[in-house]
């Protein structure tokens, strides 16, 4: 009877002593798992990207289907990029309001959306988040533009729109090579 307690017992504890002594490999692996991950940040690849004409100047419109018409822009990283910024719908501003805002690479886009809802008083550009932003135009009306320049270093950027409920859709990728 004794044996038929013992076998259980034994297996369980070489289960249990299996598991916990490869922590240390499992921790190095998942450290050099989140190194790779940090550089393969900067060497993202954009699918599609070899399709798109590097060029320093763009024009990006959004209109009210909550759409940018240009969703992936490559641009010469150390290089100032000039982008004009259109609203082309005809719904008014404080319905459909739009602008373009640039994020540092990395910026979860729900957490800035979430938190531009509720910054109405500064046309949706989160005091908050100041430090997320690379550069942001000014909500548009329709029929209004305006234009940022900024020089961006090598790197994948999300651009949106942070007018409440919009980022979701209405969101492109600049690629600084």
């Amino acid at each position: 009877m004794k044996k038929y307690f013992l076998i259980p017992s034994i297996a369980l504890t070489l289960a249990f002593a299996s598991c916990g002594g490869n922590n240390n490999n499992n921790n190095a692996n998942n450290a050099d798992a989140t190194s790779e991950e940090v550089s393969n940040a900067s060497t993202e690849t954009v699918e599609g990207i070899e399709n798109v004409q590097i060029s320093n100047t763009w024009t990006v419109e959004g209109n009210d289907q909550m759409k940018f018409n240009i969703e992936l822009i490559r641009v010469k990283a150390g290089e100032p990029v000039e982008i004009t910024f259109k609203n082309v719908g005809t719904m008014p501003k404080e319905s459909m309001g739009h602008n373009l805002v640039i994020l540092k690479p990395g910026v979860d886009l729900a957490t800035f959306g979430g938190e531009a809802s509720s910054a109405a008083d500064n046309e949706y550009i989160p005091k908050s988040s100041l430090t997320s932003i690379v550069a942001h135009t000014k909500l548009l009306g329709p029929g209004e533009e305006d234009k940022i320049t900024v020089t961006l270093e090598k790197g994948v950027y999300d651009y949106i729109c942070s007018f409440p409920g919009h980022f979701g859709v209405m969101k492109g990728k600049i690629v600084a090579e």
